[in-house]
């Protein structure tokens, strides 16, 4: 089998977040065919903010893609800075919180069917109110909640959590927790 070739490549849409191309391909079974492609144009950051006695911050989202509520990890573009400056950006913005520790335990593409969308993820420990209040109304945030690890598996095994970057990002964080067998 060959590998997927690229013939031609047209931007059908384009803003400063995203571009959407449709290419003109060779399948690696050698037909040809059309693959339409979403690029975000930055990297995304994911927080797992994790309290000292071991509960982790989520964040609820208002999300307009879904016209539904969501439980979330803290997340973000970033816009081209530094992914650690994103990360903790994003954490104060979504949560009202700042962090001591950080380590990044992951990176991932979010919808690689279909997309280019380059994920990493931080976790983020040490955490205390910011100087600075939080950002939430123009995220759509309508609340910041703590959540035992325990009940974090539950929600994520009971479909409550169906953001699947956050169920991601979470697994990242339980394998750098330990929290895994």
């Amino acid at each position: 089998m060959t590998p997927w070739r690229t013939r031609t490549s047209t931007t059908v849409y384009e803003n400063a977040w995203i571009r959407v191309r449709e290419d003109d391909v060779d399948r690696p079974d050698g037909s040809s065919g059309i693959y339409g492609v979403l690029e975000v144009r930055n990297p995304a950051v994911f927080v797992v903010p994790v309290t000292d006695d071991g509960g982790v911050v989520l964040v609820d989202v208002a999300r307009y893609t879904t016209g539904a509520a969501s439980w979330e990890v803290p997340a973000g573009g970033s816009d081209g800075e530094d992914l650690l400056l994103a990360a903790q950006r994003e954490l104060r913005e979504e949560t009202g919180l700042v962090a001591d520790r950080w380590e990044p335990i992951g990176f991932m593409f979010a919808l690689n069917g279909v997309s280019h969308a380059p994920e990493h993820v931080f976790l983020a420990r040490g955490l205390r109110p910011a100087d600075v209040p939080a950002e939430q109304a123009a995220e759509g945030i309508t609340a910041v909640r703590t959540v035992p690890w325990a009940e974090v598996l539950r929600l994520v095994a009971d479909g409550t959590i169906t953001d699947g970057e956050t169920v991601a990002a979470l697994m990242y964080a339980a394998i750098a927790l330990g929290r895994v067998t």
